[in-house]
């Protein structure tokens, strides 16, 4: 007997990935995805008439409960979220509500139609915050010490999934997953930014300046089709109630990330800091310990490094030239 998923923010980078995954590697597994009216949907261009789209949106109760009923999930994945750090500096309001408040409306949208998926929800690394460099690399069992307005909507979430567990018994399994990137991601995030900006510049469409924020900062980064491979290895492996970090272990600096993608280019460049790109505080050191995960679900990431960079820029030099 089939299943089916839904994918909350499956018009997003990770979201994207995860449809494409199932597709082709479950391809009993039924697909919806909830978009908005508004949402862009060029990373779910390849996928019509593969996957069943309904319109809702996590902050409007009765569009949610909606969907779950048309949908009626075996598993959900909810990714949908304001995941733009600097953002949430800007409008901690608007990041605080969809995170948390939506977050709310699909569980209990799930408690009113008395359903009963295994429900897997995106947390943050970014809850861990302000990391001492005894507590590297980091457990689940770490303090968190969130430093953004984002990070503490996660956090709410994370508590959240463990309190509907606890009082409920909704079967939430919370990923902490670690920076994870790829083709598609934004271009607001590091990899992606570095990666568009040498394209623009192969393209003759700027300068040969690349402006960056902070460079000294570590981070533990996994590839997105790692990611959501990931995901579906937890509803069908992890312990509902459980916490698990999603990473690869090793961890790389800002400046050397910019450092090999621009050894994959031609180009000469000058790089400038620009005062924009520094946030008012900034999580310094972000390495993952995945054991527990590892231990649960058998995964292991599987795409090296240099391959997700070098996707990335091959993303954005066709993307830029078709702009």
């Amino acid at each position: 007997m089939s299943k089916r998923a839904l994918i909350t923010g499956i018009t997003g980078f990770a979201g994207s990935h995860l449809a494409d995954y199932l597709l082709a590697e479950h391809p009993d597994v039924e697909v919806y995805g909830i978009y908005r009216w508004r949402s862009r949907r060029e990373n779910i261009g390849g996928l019509d008439g593969r996957v069943q789209m309904i319109e809702a949106d996590l902050r409007d109760y009765h569009s949610m409960q909606r969907a779950l009923e048309e949908s009626r999930p075996d598993f959900v994945f909810h990714l949908a979220a304001q995941s733009f750090v600097p953002s949430s500096w800007s409008a901690p309001s608007e990041t605080l509500s969809t995170n948390i408040v939506g977050q709310t409306n699909l569980f209990e949208a799930v408690r009113a139609l008395d359903l009963d998926p295994v429900i897997q929800i995106a947390c943050s690394s970014e809850e861990y915050g302000l990391v001492h460099p005894d507590e590297v690399p980091i457990k689940e069992s770490n303090p968190l010490r969130p430093l953004s307005p984002y990070a503490v909507s996660k956090v709410a979430q994370d508590l959240l999934g463990y309190q509907y567990f606890q009082s409920y018994g909704l079967k939430v399994i919370r990923t902490r997953g670690f920076n994870h990137t790829g083709p598609r991601r934004g271009d607001v995030f590091v990899t992606s930014n570095f990666a568009k900006q040498i394209a623009s510049i192969e393209a003759g469409l700027a300068e040969p300046v690349i402006r960056v924020g902070n460079l000294t900062a570590i981070r533990d980064f996994t590839d997105v089709r790692d990611m959501v491979r990931a995901y579906w290895l937890a509803v069908n492996h992890a312990r509902p109630g459980e916490v698990y970090n999603i990473a690869t272990g090793v961890g790389i600096t800002i400046q050397e990330l910019l450092d090999r993608l621009l050894a994959m280019s031609t180009v000469q460049v000058t790089v400038e800091e620009d005062p924009a790109r520094m946030r008012p505080s900034d999580v310094e050191r972000l390495l993952g310990d995945p054991s527990r995960f590892k231990a649960d679900t058998g995964w292991e990431p599987q795409v090296p490094f240099e391959q997700t960079l070098r996707d990335t820029l091959e993303y954005w030099r066709q993307h830029v030239g078709r702009g």
